[in-house]
């Protein structure tokens, strides 16, 4: 086996492919068979892997490099799956599958993509839950607890989280209710001192003193919980690591085991730079630099031209607050751009509920927040919105990114219920911009506005600009735009499938092509008066059918003699498509819907 050490390398790494250890292990009892230094020889294998496949596709870095080590021995000793381990979150798991029977796809780069960047008990019987999101293991392993209980068995329930993940809600409702077991739950923190970001809040002061202290400080967030805690150090020490997990292997009370690791460890430029290593795309193992695609060119997005706008609203509006729940690099707010915001910038860390009803809270004081969110995220928000946000009718302002088809096609990261989710609840306007002078309009009018809680839904297609300043007065709620006039057919193209619904427009010639403008209420005066002259009313949104958009029209048109067909994505939740395919499956692509309208003006 060839062995060098690399100058972006803290530890040895192989050369050539020999590898001893990894090719034997097909299960996590091929692990046992091992001495410890054979243990720490397949901890290098396992690094150089992870090395070659995060080079060559990109994922979470930092997560995996980190928590390498105590996967390892996790799996060492424990008896998976019968004793049950769950991750959380899942940005930490490739190590868990490179060891439960599917190496073949961090070995082999053309299965690179055969298994999700996710656990999914689809894949394998030793994971447990499909999870994407954070905060989440601990509330599911007391499940698992509580239910071994019940039944009279004995088997070992361990639930690893990150430092990150323990400023959410749940994890905190999970580690008050680990005490209520009184029988065995194991919680590994994983507390590398870094969220994606730097971590914010009280809490990682306590960590941080533990941490200073080696576990010793009077002042124990754990203990207070009535939780029993062991301290290790050396979190990224393979013999360190199995000799705490073995003192609390078939436990009979909860306890909490803290590891301080090194986030990236092993590679120099995912331990310097933390944030950016935390989730990359490929990179040159030799110097660490990421690689660039086409010229290199930076290219506007909505993303970079929001950035642009707020710096501009916060430099002339004291009041203006930015508010983003522990994911910056998603909103492409780097750390320099975190230093101009200064205090007008704040990261509640992972705790979305409490970001809407911070948010709340400063509309009502005269501030003007503004909470920027990734749609899926925003899920967990639903009783804030409602009850804490609009209920109370304050003017906050939500950024809703990536909801769309285009953006996320994983099962744990999609984009496509927020319409549905949101655009029911009474007082919120959902407003869904088609260009780049409609979407600073909106955001010019959702800030400055005091009557409503508004949400913009940001583009995820590419800037399109007119050139022309948008004139349109948001106040008078509920007016459509009609581009284009017809007759026979009226489209109404919503959000990311405006530009889809100009294309068919422009095929079918003399029709009606309409931009909505808003999700949450229709323009019914426009809709009445396409019944003198439309036989046909067609629908087009970015997001599931059920409950959505164009369900609305729908309704509104009920007996009348006027035809209406919804196009949008069936109920259900698609894993790793291909946006284009996954359209075409659910029946969306301009040949079919052309097809569609041409058939039904015949019957």
């Amino acid at each position: 086996m060839k062995i060098r050490f690399d100058k972006n390398l803290n530890k040895k790494y192989i050369l050539g492919g020999d590898f001893m250890y990894l090719e034997k292990i097909n299960s996590p009892a091929d692990i046992k068979k091992l001495s410890i230094d054979e243990l720490k020889e397949l901890v290098v294998e396992l690094r150089t892997h992870l090395l070659e496949r995060l080079s060559k596709k990109g994922g979470h870095i930092g997560p995996n490099l980190g928590s390498l080590e105590f996967t390892v021995a996790l799996h060492y000793v424990f008896d998976s799956p019968k004793d049950k381990i769950v991750f959380d979150v899942s940005h930490q798991t490739y190590v868990h599958k490179m060891l439960t029977g599917r190496k073949e796809a961090f070995m082999e780069a053309d299965k690179y993509g055969s298994v999700s960047g996710f656990t999914s008990p689809k894949e394998s019987e030793h994971d447990f839950f499909t999870i994407g999101h954070t905060s989440t293991s601990i509330s599911l392993a007391c499940g698992l607890a509580k239910a071994r209980d019940l039944k009279g068995e004995n088997e070992n329930i361990i639930a690893v989280i990150g430092d990150g993940s323990l400023s959410g809600g749940e994890a905190l409702e999970g580690l008050n209710n680990v005490y209520e077991l009184n029988s065995n739950m194991i919680v590994v923190i994983n507390d590398n001192d870094q969220s994606i970001a730097e971590n914010h809040g009280g809490l990682y002061k306590n960590l941080r003193d533990l941490r200073e202290s080696k576990g010793k400080t009077e002042t124990n967030l754990f203990k207070s919980l009535g939780l029993n805690y062991i301290y290790v150090d050396e979190g990224n020490d393979i013999e360190a690591l199995i000799s705490a997990f073995k003192s609390v292997k078939d436990i009979n009370k909860p306890i909490v085991i803290h590891l301080s690791t090194i986030k990236g460890s092993g590679f120099k430029p995912a331990e310097i730079n933390r944030e950016r290593y935390h989730y990359g795309s490929p990179f040159d193992i030799e110097t660490g630099e990421f690689k660039t695609f086409g010229n290199g060119q930076v290219v506007d997005t909505y993303k970079t031209l929001t950035v642009d706008y707020l710096l501009n609203a916060i430099k002339k509006d004291k009041t203006v607050a930015v508010i983003n729940a522990g994911t910056p690099g998603a909103f492409r707010f780097s750390p320099s751009v975190r230093e101009q915001m200064g205090k007008q910038y704040i990261d509640v860390g992972i705790a979305e509920e409490h970001a809407v009803a911070m948010s709340s809270g400063l509309a009502k004081n005269g501030g003007k927040p503004v909470f920027c969110v990734y749609s899926t995220f925003m899920q967990r928000t639903y009783d804030q919105l409602s009850h804490d946000l609009c209920l109370n009718n304050n003017p906050a302002l939500l950024l809703v990114y990536g909801a769309s088809v285009y953006e996320e096609s994983d099962a744990t990261h999609l984009g496509i219920f927020d319409i549905p989710m949101i655009s029911n609840i009474p007082n919120l306007v959902y407003l869904a911009p088609t260009n780049k002078e409609e979407y600073f309009k909106m955001l010019d009018w959702g800030l400055n506005q005091t009557e409503h809680p508004v949400a913009i839904r940001v583009p995820v297609v590419d800037v399109v600009t007119t050139g022309e300043e948008d004139s349109t007065d948001y106040s008078i709620l509920n007016k459509s735009k009609v581009i284009k006039k017809g007759k026979d057919v009226a489209i109404i193209a919503l959000s990311n499938f405006y530009n889809l619904g100009k294309e068919i427009a422009d095929d079918l010639g003399n029709v009606t092509l309409i931009n909505p403008v808003y999700i949450t209420g229709l323009d019914e005066e426009l809709l009445e008066k396409l019944k003198k002259d439309h036989k046909l009313v067609i629908t087009l949104e970015d997001g599931v059918l059920d409950g959505g958009f164009g369900e609305k029209v729908s309704r509104f048109y009920g007996t009348s003699d006027i035809k209406v067909k919804n196009y949008g994505i069936k109920k259900s939740f698609p894993d790793r498509f291909v946006a284009k395919k996954f359209l075409i499956e659910n029946g969306i692509s301009k040949k079919q819907i052309v097809k569609d309208i041409k058939e039904l003006l015949e019957k």
